[in-house]
């Protein structure tokens, strides 16, 4: 298997959105990223792409209609060789996990089985979006495990209903989504941003305020006009670009939460994650993040 067939399999540059759901989590418990927080993202990184892997596996035939120019139905990666990379990856996130401690090793197996169910069972049943906003909240909360995983539960709520919502969209990729589930978006995605604010604003800091403002309104410019077009005209290329446009979202929302718990380190890493991620996926036209 070439590298660039191994990197499209796992959407690398989709890896990137989900770095930033742990520094979220370890900034709300700690203020800072820290060690574990550092292997916390790791292991997300690990799960991510053994998803990735595994929802290729699982989609295999389905792809040779829908989407042929995907690794495995295009013949440039076996399945048995997906489902390997799959396992190896996981493994990977658990090892991860590990070294940033027990409590974090305890959220990172449910967040491994989850990522599992919804590749193998859940994504073709009605709990398909809720297991993967599941998901994306476990990821949130294993950031913070180490000193406390209750202070991560309102940025993993969160990015979670974004999750959910972006889901729901996503369904609707190859046959066109609904007025509903954009609309829904739209409306989850200015309540996410209005949490983050609110959470900058009660910290009674300056610096957080501004930061969770300036941050918001970066996510919010990126996701809300693809669910307003989408909402208006719910085509299956408008629920592409809603989609791919919800995910890459992910990043500047995880950054005006570590803006608001007083992490402006935190943030500006995840503003350059962004500005990495937008200048890869400019350049790129197959292997997508949807």
């Amino acid at each position: 298997m070439a590298l660039k067939d191994l990197l499209e399999l796992i959407r690398a540059p989709a890896v990137l959105t989900v770095l930033g759901d742990a520094v979220a989590g370890a900034t709300a418990s700690a203020g800072t990223v820290g060690r574990a927080g550092v292997a916390a993202s790791a292991s997300s990184a690990g799960f991510y792409a053994a998803g990735m892997a595994l929802n290729d596996f699982a989609d295999a035939d389905l792809d040779r209609i829908e989407r042929p120019e995907r690794p495995i139905p295009s013949g440039r990666v076996s399945r048995g060789r997906a489902l390997g990379v799959a396992v190896a990856l996981t493994a990977g996130g658990l090892a991860a996990a590990n070294s940033a401690g027990p409590r974090t090793l305890r959220i990172a197996r449910p967040l491994a089985g989850c990522v599992w169910f919804y590749d193998l069972i859940g994504k073709k049943t009605a709990l398909g979006p809720l297991s993967m906003a599941a998901c994306r909240g476990l990821d949130v909360v294993m950031g913070a495990a180490e000193n406390g995983w209750r202070t991560a539960l309102v940025p993993a709520g969160a990015i979670a209903g974004h999750t959910l919502a972006v889901t729901n969209v996503s369904r609707g990729e190859v046959h066109g989504t609904s007025r509903i589930a954009a609309a829904s978006a739209a409306v989850m995605a200015v309540g996410a941003a209005g949490t983050a604010v609110a959470r900058g604003a009660r910290s009674g800091r300056r610096g957080a305020t501004i930061g969770s403002v300036v941050a918001a309104g970066a996510f919010l410019a990126s996701v809300l006009p693809a669910f307003v077009r989408a909402a208006r005209d719910p085509n299956a290329d408008r629920a592409r670009d809603a989609t791919r446009r919800g995910i890459r979202g992910m990043v500047p929302l995880q950054a005006a939460f570590a803006a608001s718990h007083g992490s402006p380190g935190g943030a500006v890493f995840l503003a350059v994650i962004d500005v990495a991620g937008r200048l890869i996926g400019s350049r790129r036209k197959q292997g997508d993040v949807t």
